[in-house]
Formats: C-alpha cells, structure tokens, sequence
C-alpha cells in the first residue's frame, strides 16, 4: 500500500508528462487539464490502497479511460449543439506554450546562439505538430513507448490491446514522422 506521501510524489512527478499525453490527444489545455485532474482524483480516490508498483499502470490506464470518455461527451455535444466560437478555433492552435515544455537551466540558454535556439524552438514545433497530426492510436502507442518509456507489454495494457498492436502502430508512427518530418528538412 503507497503511503499518503509516495502517492504525491507519484502524481508530482506524472503530472507533466501526463499533461502533454493528454494534450497531443485532446488539443486543448484546459480539457487536458481537467482530464489529468479528473484522473489524478480516481487514482487517488479508488486505488489509493494499492501498492506503488502498481501505480503507474493504473494511473495510465485511467487517464486513457477518461479521455475517451471525454471524447464521446464532445461527441454527443458536438451532435446536439453547435457553437460558432469553435470555427474560428480551426485555425488557432490554442493557448499552449511551448517554451514551458523547452524549459532549460539559464546556463545552457546563455551558452547557446540565438540563431541555434530558434531553430531547435523551430524544430521543436514541427516535431509536436507531426505528432500531433498522428491517428489518435499510433499517437497513443507512440507516446507511452517513447515519451513515457514504457516497455510494449506495459503499453498494450494501458491501451488495452495486444504487443503486436502496439508494435505496429509504433512502426507507423515512427514511419508517418520520419516522411513528415523529412520533408521539413528535419534529420534524426
């Protein structure tokens, strides 16, 4: 069982990876921020007696969960009403700021040009666009095995599928980056 402490360390140290998770599938912030809330409060409500092993997986699990339940409620919404503030959103990519996720000590942001900062910015940008851009699986299965690292069996079971799944849209993945991205100019 996680102590009241190991469980806020847990949830620390998965808040920002689990936000970007959650923002690359739902595109907007504050839908990814009440997403990981609401997940962060199921984890901690319902499996607050499990041991911390056994966290992480869980924790996955539910934040898929309840952002697919956030999808079918968008849905349904989308189906009953129309709201005319949504077109003009088409062309916007939100309020998200990139320079939090490029956060880099004052040392190294000194060290480097000006010119080399705006181009690793720049790259930044089209890499999170071309992800961004991936089928909501492969962009899944992408981001738990490489952005969160998990192994292929923890990935096939917080996206409730088979390893062969997951190493198939990972391949896609990577194949769907690699063309975009090189036609861009941008080289692994």
């Amino acid at each position: 069982m996680a102590s009241e402490t190991e469980l806020a360390q847990f949830l620390k140290n998965m808040e920002k990876k689990a936000f970007k998770r959650t923002f690359y599938h739902v595109r907007n912030e504050d839908a990814a921020l009440d997403i990981l809330q609401d997940s962060m409060i199921k984890l901690c409500s319902n499996y607050a007696d499990k041991p911390l092993a056994e966290l992480p997986l869980l924790f996955q699990r539910i934040l898929s969960n309840t952002m697919l339940d956030w999808f079918r409620r968008q849905k349904t919404r989308n189906a009953l009403f129309t709201n005319l503030g949504d077109f003009n959103a088409a062309d916007n990519d939100g309020e998200f700021d990139l320079l939090e996720v490029t956060s880099s000590s004052a040392d190294d942001a000194t060290s480097e040009s000006a010119e080399a900062w705006v181009d690793r910015l720049q790259t930044l940008e089209h890499i999170e666009t071309a992800i961004m851009a991936l089928p909501s699986r492969q962009r899944e299965a992408f981001l738990l095995r490489y952005w969160e690292e998990h192994d292929v069996a923890q990935t096939a079971a917080v996206m409730g599928c088979s390893e062969g799944s997951v190493k198939t849209h990972c391949s896609r993945a990577i194949q769907a980056l690699s063309k975009t991205l090189g036609t861009q100019g941008i080289r692994p």
